[in-house]
């Protein structure tokens, strides 16, 4: 394989992950760019998101996964997550893996997008060489013009989807029924179970989240919420 024949845009922020030196020193053409969405693309339809373990816990409790998701499947045929590191450290990092698997799990069957892990940069630079080398491959990658998105409805379904156990899916549907996601969240169990393929048990659970006491709140504000 003439590994000087393949081209992969990678995206600015990649830079400090050393990947992109990694890809040069075996040969590989890179072109670096700023990325709208994705870390690097390897072909005409198919964009790699690289997220460490830590980048992709972090982004499962902050709600940006399925909005990144969302617009991954919205620009690119083939999107792919590649998840990088030590699945031996879930534990270490999270004191509640189910959430993680959870959302993985969404990511796998409500948007269609495969993750993929690797143990190191390494075997990274080894998986994207390999997706690059396809024969479908062989046109090249391209840019596409896409602008940032702050589109009300994409907006809405990021929250909608930063409940547990909601994907893209459930969040339409919520829409559809409650029409904001503000009577989506002021919605009762009852209400929320209604949903198709919600059901009772998930929407217990969203309505858990939702009522739940934050730890955030100041000694002081709990004092007045309490007095008052």
């Amino acid at each position: 394989m003439n590994l000087s024949n393949l081209r992969i845009v990678v995206d600015e922020r990649e830079r400090k992950s050393g990947i992109p030196d990694l890809l040069k020193q075996v040969g590989i053409n890179t072109e670096i760019k700023t990325l709208p969405i994705g870390d690097y693309i390897v072909a005409p339809e198919t964009v790699v998101e690289r997220k460490s373990l830590h980048d992709l816990l972090s982004s499962v409790f902050d709600g940006r996964l399925f909005d990144q998701c969302s617009r991954l499947k919205e620009h690119f045929q083939f999107p792919v997550i590649l998840m990088e590191g030590n699945l031996d450290e879930i534990d270490e990092i999270t004191d509640n893996p189910l959430i993680f698997y959870g959302a993985v799990s969404s990511v796998a069957l409500d948007f269609k997008i495969p993750i993929i892990p690797t143990p190191s940069a390494t075997h990274t630079v080894k998986l994207l060489i390999s997706m690059c080398s396809r024969k479908d491959a062989t046109k090249g990658p391209f840019l596409k013009k896409i602008k940032k998105s702050n589109d009300t409805q994409r907006q809405q379904l990021s929250a909608l989807c930063s409940l547990p156990g909601v994907g893209e899916k459930l969040a339409i549907r919520m829409l559809e029924k409650f029409g904001t996601p503000l009577r989506v969240f002021n919605a009762t169990t009852a209400d929320l179970s209604k949903v198709e393929g919600l059901g009772d048990s998930r929407a217990k659970k969203i309505k858990k989240m939702l009522e739940t006491q934050s730890n955030h709140i100041k000694s002081s504000n709990q004092k007045t919420l309490h007095d008052s």
